[in-house]
């Protein structure tokens, strides 16, 4: 599992690999152009099964760490709907891949 530490916050997120990937790369581009957004997802049932939200902005340092160094084969219509989802007013919110069961992530919160 990879993880994306949120800030100063002591919050850890983990996702698996694949799914890490997409998020680094839509919270990339959105950071480079100076766009602040919120990222949600569904929290896994073992952390409580609701739903978590993180305010994604410049100033707020971000670490993402995966556990392997395999570099996953981007699934554009994955990343589209993803960019999509991260321009829109409520922000991005993780869902699964197109044809595939995504893991939900794990926080420490």
């Amino acid at each position: 599992m990879g993880r994306l530490l949120y800030g100063d916050s002591g919050l850890v997120i983990e996702f698996d690999d694949r799914t890490l990937s997409h998020v680094h790369l839509v919270i990339n581009a959105k950071l480079r152009r100076s766009e602040a957004f919120f990222f949600s997802w569904k929290d896994d049932p073992a952390v409580g099964n609701g739903r978590s939200s993180i305010w994604l902005e410049s100033s707020i340092p971000l670490f993402f760490k995966f556990s392997t160094s395999e570099r996953h084969t981007i699934n554009r219509e994955w990343l589209d709907a993803l960019t999509t989802s991260a321009n829109l007013p409520q922000g991005m919110y993780l869902t699964s891949e197109p044809g595939r069961t995504t893991p939900q992530p794990r926080s420490n919160v």
